[in-house]
């Protein structure tokens, strides 16, 4: 397969890639997926080197990645925030000029989005974010190849993401706007996205013949849509504020009855992990309508074209 001349870029926000782009991603991710249901296994990074460092925990990010790169015919380096001299005060640059000397790539997991910024700011192989407290684009890659195998397309597909307007709302919105989706967000005041990363969705949206809006009622997020999405309402580092967030978030949970004002044929996404009973009822993500978990497996198809395109 062909493919567009991506190496060496960065993959640290949805919004610094073109539709194109973007598109190119999806196309890979749907070939090499189908070729290793076939039982074929290509390896374009094979001698590849991917460092990952990871200051959150994880099982998504740290499966897809490692066994991604292994499938590829690269080698994952798992790194945690304790291994690493950046927790006894190595600066950011340092480091990451550093593992540019032994690495091909290196994928980040951590708090501050700055903190992958100035990553990538000094490091001379590619910086792919596995998620910051502000985006969480690879989550969103795997999101839009399931709804395009779902729905055949994502051109006018509406998503409804009711809750904490957090990393996901943004990347949600980046994601859609580019691929001219309807995409609502419904969160409570106080809980909205980030007022500058919606204007700025709002644009890229407008120029790709697609919608973002942010609301409060999540009802009328919800009426119609295709896909309904929510995440956890107390992420990590939040959890001094569980009893707060829980009593603003009382009633954005996604139940059976929010789901039956959405199209006949909706799917119900999260990003995982979920507390049933809290952001969501157990019958709506064991039910019927629920993707979660062709969703988590697209992680990997998703990441490893990703890799591919900047990598090899």
């Amino acid at each position: 397969m062909k493919v567009m001349a991506l190496k060496g870029r960065d993959f640290i926000s949805l919004h610094d890639w073109s539709r194109d782009e973007l598109e190119e991603v999806l196309s890979l991710a749907q070939w090499q997926k189908a070729r290793l249901k076939e039982g074929i296994q290509d390896e374009p990074l094979k001698g590849k080197q991917l460092g990952m460092y990871f200051a959150k925990p994880s099982t998504r990010t740290r499966l897809s990645f490692e066994v991604g790169i292994q499938q590829l015919g690269g080698r994952g380096l798992f790194l945690s925030a304790e291994d690493l001299q950046l927790s006894r005060g190595e600066s950011i640059a340092d480091t990451a000029r550093v593992m540019s000397r032994f690495l091909d790539g290196i994928m980040i997991r951590t708090f501050a989005h700055q903190d992958v910024v100035e990553l990538a700011r000094w490091a001379t192989v590619p910086v792919i974010n596995g998620l910051t407290d502000e985006e969480h684009p690879c989550q969103v890659m795997a999101d839009l190849l399931t709804i395009q195998e779902r729905f055949g397309t994502l051109e006018g597909i509406k998503l409804a993401y009711v809750g904490d307007g957090n990393n996901m709302a943004h990347s949600l919105m980046d994601g859609g706007a580019k691929f001219g989706m309807h995409v609502t967000v419904a969160s409570p005041e106080g809980y909205k996205p980030d007022p500058g990363r919606v204007a700025r969705a709002q644009e890229t949206a407008e120029r790709h013949g697609g919608l973002v809006e942010v609301l409060t009622d999540p009802a009328e997020a919800v009426r119609g849509a295709h896909v309904v999405y929510t995440d956890v309402w107390v992420s990590m580092g939040q959890e001094h504020e569980a009893e707060q967030r829980r009593a603003a978030f009382r009633g954005y949970q996604v139940t059976e009855s929010l789901m039956r004002l959405a199209a006949p044929d909706a799917i119900f996404m999260h990003c995982l992990p979920a507390h049933r009973g809290e952001e969501v009822a157990a019958e709506v993500i064991d039910g019927p309508q629920s993707a979660v978990f062709d969703e988590a497996e697209n992680r990997l198809h998703a990441q490893k074209a990703i890799m591919t395109l900047i990598m090899g």
